[in-house]
């Protein structure tokens, strides 16, 4: 009896021990993926079903939802047990990272302060997308490009780069109003959208309309390199700090990120590339490459102070997110929300749902 018992303890130390198979959904071929369940969850008895339900609703709103959800989004307007309409409709599986930090941060929707009058106080412009400014879908030339645009200006018959940041007194745009920090404006262009507060009283929405095309570069990453802050304590607040105790270096490490975001005035707060307004704790930036605009997702990421094991949805997109396992969650508006942003780095494990029985490939 007792040699029984060791032969299955043996084979069970075995199994344990052999990696789970690669597995590719047809709906994310870039992304390997392993099986899991809801019970290996961390964090999952603990959600709040019904709301994650509504955001749910919110989220079949849109085409790429419903294409991902088919029939689930129609029937999850008429569920009575939020708790067993996920665990019997859908399936878990967990997202192999491809990079060696997979990473969660956090955004929020800045409030600045600004006047539509150019004055000594209000000097700093918020550009809408200018008339010069030509994007060039590369998919409709080349398919397999079509995640990609291309960005530039007509000089004579050739299409050149566009000004980078800090390459111009003016741009060839319409200035939607100004604002009192270039600071603050240069934030408001990491964050995607923000609202600012006029001297008039009134509120202006704005959001990402276009870019300059060049890439993106981390100020953050340039300050760590120069020796001005450690890494271990970079963070939206220190970055801040520095610019008090270093005014004269605004321009050049401002000018050190060449990717410049133009606006739109906008009727309503934040939305995503998805095309949702973002719901707060529940939306997340991801990298589309790899995970479709509308998946539902879980996540495990948590720091001393913050706490992420909940449901997210994928529903905006960001120039610095990339990669499989990496997720910007949005946290909503106010400088509450900013601090915890500017804080937020946490290592990530991520799930993706999926409908049962979803085609899937064994690698």
């Amino acid at each position: 009896m007792r040699a029984i018992l060791y032969f299955f303890m043996f084979i069970f130390i075995i199994q344990g021990c052999v990696k789970k198979p690669e597995i590719q959904l047809i709906s994310m071929p870039k992304t390997s993926v392993e099986e899991s369940s809801f019970y290996s969850l961390p964090g999952w008895d603990d959600e709040d079903y019904n709301e994650v339900l509504d955001t749910f609703i919110k989220n079949c709103q849109t085409k790429s939802s419903q294409k991902i959800y088919a029939n689930l989004c129609q029937e999850a307007q008429d569920i009575a047990d939020a708790k067993h309409f996920f665990e019997n409709n859908f399936e878990v599986y967990k997202i192999q990272s491809q990079r060696k930090d997979p990473l969660l941060t956090g955004y929020y929707e800045p409030e600045l302060h600004g006047s539509l009058e150019k004055s000594e106080l209000y000097s700093y412009p918020v550009y809408e997308t200018p008339d010069n400014l030509v994007t060039v879908d590369l998919g409709s030339i080349y398919p397999e490009l079509k995640h990609y645009r291309l960005r530039g200006k007509i000089e004579g018959s050739k299409l050149v780069p566009y000004d980078r940041r800090g390459s111009f007194d003016t741009l060839d745009a319409k200035v939607i109003c100004y604002v009192d920090s270039k600071i603050d404006l240069f934030f408001l262009e990491v964050q995607g959208s923000g609202r600012i507060v006029l001297d008039s009283g009134e509120v202006l929405y704005v959001g990402y309309d276009n870019q300059n095309g060049h890439k993106y570069k981390s100020i953050g990453k340039y300050l760590v390199a120069q020796n001005e802050i450690p890494l271990e304590d970079i963070s939206l607040q220190s970055i801040k700090e520095w610019f008090k105790k270093h005014p004269k270096r605004v321009d050049e490490v401002l000018n050190y990120n060449p990717s410049m975001v133009f606006f739109q005035v906008r009727n309503y707060k934040a939305k995503g590339a998805l095309g949702l307004e973002l719901t707060p704790l529940r939306s997340v930036a991801v990298d589309k490459r790899y995970i479709p605009l509308g998946s539902m997702l879980y996540m495990d990421g948590q720091t001393q102070s913050f706490n992420a094991q909940r449901v997210v949805f994928a529903q905006d997109t960001g120039g610095a997110i990339k990669g499989a396992v990496r997720a910007d969650m949005f946290l909503g508006f106010g400088k509450e929300a900013g601090e915890v942003a500017g804080e937020l780095k946490a290592p990530l494990d991520l799930w993706v749902v999926v409908p049962k029985f979803q085609k899937k490939r064994v690698e």
